[in-house]
């Protein structure tokens, strides 16, 4: 098993989003691992980062990841840090995988509406410059194929994602 498409980006690219309108276009599941991890552990993933701090959340995601990837047939949307895992990045060199950019304008508009996101607690435009220069090499790495979304709404994305992706199944 293996899901159609996983879907990486930094905060703010839309990959929730889009994760779930494909999946509705295929006829397939959708899953997120950032909610697999918050409904296996019963608190929010702020949460996590606070009561327990990041590399307790980072062992958490890696094996989240793990799970998904090799039980999950649909849309896989995985946490943004999902690729500062080496093994992560190892087993997402089998699948397909779409990386979701976005530049740093959109992705702060994008990701300073959410309060949940406590990596970005702060100065949102500073942290998410950093997060951003530290992540896109390695979404690079990982990527099968990359769509720059800032001018894009989610169903301009999950249009290009299929043009990209032709055969789903």
């Amino acid at each position: 098993m293996s899901p159609v498409v996983v879907l990486v980006g930094p905060p703010g690219a839309g990959k929730t989003t889009v994760a779930l309108e494909l999946a509705e276009r295929w006829g397939v599941d959708f899953r997120d691992t950032d909610q697999d991890i918050e409904k296996a552990k019963g608190v929010t993933i702020q949460e996590l980062f606070v009561d327990h701090g990041e590399p307790h959340f980072r062992e958490l995601e890696e094996k989240a990841v793990a799970a998904a990837l090799s039980e999950h047939d649909g849309v896989l949307a995985v946490g943004g840090g999902a690729v500062m895992s080496e093994r992560t990045r190892a087993l997402l060199a089998d699948h397909r995988v779409l990386f979701l950019d976005v530049g740093l304008a959109a992705g702060v508009q994008r990701a300073g509406v959410n309060g949940n996101r406590p990596l970005l607690l702060g100065n949102i435009r500073g942290r998410m410059k950093i997060l951003m220069d530290q992540r896109r090499p390695l979404y690079e790495e990982v990527a099968t194929y990359t769509i720059l979304t800032d001018a894009l709404d989610a169903s301009a994305v999950a249009d290009r994602a299929a043009q990209l992706i032709k055969d789903p199944a």
